[in-house]
């Protein structure tokens, strides 16, 4: 981690502090259900788990588990507020039941999902004192403006809340996953080996061990096999894809460097000058879907029980297509095309973006952009207008769709635009995640 990286943060940290102190003690006594309800509690709080994760460098697969429990804990709290909405962990694999506040007692919902939000990350994350402090201020202005009894009340329910949730936490596989041995490829002909500038060893080999929260298990929607291996034949499929990736990389346009650099969202990318070198340290691909659902739920005045909605089943859809992604990838152990490039075409190449040390088959982005673009369609419905600004405070670049879908697509293609997944990986990731958002929509019943 840079020492920039770290100061930035850092200020960051103590700016929402101060903000948030400066609220409870200017902020009249008097306030309105409407400020008590706002959803810019959830938006802040899932934009401040962002910058933990960050910090943290979370690979893309342990952040999206991350904000699906904490997500889920959270609606499961708020959407009490309004009975029209369905428990979605019931309606999940493996949750026990769920919590129900007291009859005929008064709560502050929101203020419960907070709760439940913040004491379920709080286990899933490493720098807990700087969650704590992005929190405390919020639950300070609950307790300045909440009678003690409700205030109260809805703390410890939300701890029962995320008691519950963090109880299937527990028996994923998560934690027995930790102590399976690494994995440092393969010197199969074809096969998955580390890649360029760090070469190091594959990210979460067993993540398709992780129990899913909707899908029946982690090949349920595994693709066709990739395209076989075959540099001899320089007319063969394989040498074709290759030498797309290679010859597209050397003619980008503008405007696919800035698709690339736009869905580049790689958590921790290292950079070389000389003799220095530094991490350069981004958001992930699962929190820029999560930045896109608090977008479109502010766009459309989502209440703060549409916005739970909104970001647990988001997060549900990245959760199982990372985990039905890697099991693709750690089957077929498909080769990137830097290495072979390198091997057998120009040695001096190097694509646009940095390959994150996985293997190729099929594309990640490509198969949670899909099926996050899935759930959110059916939420706000397919031909949806935003400007996503997810990317701004990184790279300082925002982008405009008028669907889900397409916003998908460009993720998708972004990939062969940065030179690190061939046009096939990047097709079949996202049918498999269309396969994933349409079987969550299928199978959980939504408001």
């Amino acid at each position: 981690m840079s020492k920039f990286t770290a100061i930035r943060f850092q200020a960051l940290q103590w700016f929402i502090i101060a903000s948030s102190l400066c609220m409870v003690s200017c902020h009249n006594q008097v306030v309105t259900r409407d400020e008590l309800n706002d959803p810019h509690w959830l938006h802040q709080s899932v934009k401040d788990l962002d910058q933990v994760i960050i910090y943290d460098v979370f690979s893309p697969p342990v952040a999206a588990r991350i904000y699906a429990y904490s997500s889920l804990a959270s609606y499961e709290a708020i959407r009490f507020a309004d009975t029209s909405y369905p428990s979605l962990a019931t309606q999940m694999h493996d949750f026990p039941p769920i919590p129900h506040p007291i009859s005929g007692e008064t709560y502050s919902f929101m203020l419960a999902g907070l709760q439940a939000f913040y004491q379920t990350a709080r286990q899933l994350i490493f720098s807990t004192d700087s969650l704590k402090q992005f929190f405390a201020p919020r639950f300070l202005w609950f307790q300045k403006h909440l009678d003690p009894d409700v205030y109260n009340r809805s703390m410890v329910f939300g701890n029962q809340i995320a008691a519950t949730i963090l109880q299937r936490a527990t028996r994923d596989n998560y934690r027995e996953s930790r102590g399976y041995p690494e994995f440092s490829g393969s010197r199969e002909e074809g096969k998955w080996r580390p890649t360029p500038p760090e070469y190091m060893n594959g990210v979460e080999p067993y993540w398709y061990t992780i129990h899913p929260f909707t899908l029946d298990s982690s090949s349920q929607f595994r693709p066709e096999p990739p395209i076989p291996y075959d540099m001899r034949d320089t007319t063969s499929a394989y040498y074709r894809q290759v030498m797309e990736v290679y010859l597209t990389s050397l003619h980008l346009t503008r405007e696919q460097k800035n698709i690339a650099n736009f869905w580049d969202c790689n958590p921790y990318t290292m950079i070389h000058q000389g003799h220095l070198m530094f991490a350069n340290k981004k958001i992930t691909p699962g929190g820029h879907w999560m930045g896109i659902a608090g977008i479109v739920a502010k766009q459309a005045h989502a209440d703060m029980v549409r916005t739970a909605e909104t970001y647990a089943i988001t997060a549900a859809a990245v959760h199982d297509g990372f985990i039905s992604c890697w099991d693709a990838k750690y089957h077929t152990l498909m080769v990137r095309p830097v290495t072979v490039i390198n091997d057998h075409v120009d040695a001096t190449w190097h694509e646009y973006l940095q390959t994150p040390p996985f293997p190729e088959y099929p594309s990640a982005h490509s198969t949670i952009s899909a099926a996050a673009a899935v759930v959110l369609g059916q939420l706000y419905g397919d031909s949806y207008s935003f400007v996503d600004s997810t990317e701004y405070p990184y790279i300082g670049q925002v982008r405009s769709f008028h669907s889900f879908k397409q916003a998908a697509q460009e993720a998708a293609i972004s990939r062969l635009y940065g030179g690190i997944h061939y046009r096939k990986s990047c097709m079949i990731g996202s049918e498999e995640g269309q396969q994933i958002g349409e079987w969550i929509v299928g199978r959980i019943h939504l408001k």
